[in-house]
């Protein structure tokens, strides 16, 4: 696992070149290609999970279904 630095480092690159609609982002002399902007929302939302679990703290999502059945 990376530190917190390298990882915070590597988001705002994704999240810069992501703005710019730039496919290749390059972070510490790496570059890597992206196929599609959705790869590259994948990729921030896997740093964001890494970031979390480095800094103590964890992503929770929830997804709640409410139904009734009208009368």
């Amino acid at each position: 696992m990376a530190d917190l630095a390298t990882l915070k480092l590597r988001r705002e690159a994704l999240t810069s070149q992501r703005s710019s609609g730039v496919a290749r982002v390059s972070y510490d002399g790496k570059t890597v290609d992206y196929r599609s902007v959705a790869e590259i929302d994948r990729a921030i939302e896997a740093l964001d999970c890494e970031i979390a679990l480095a800094e103590g703290r964890r992503i929770v999502r929830q997804v709640r279904i409410t139904t009734a059945k009208g009368l």
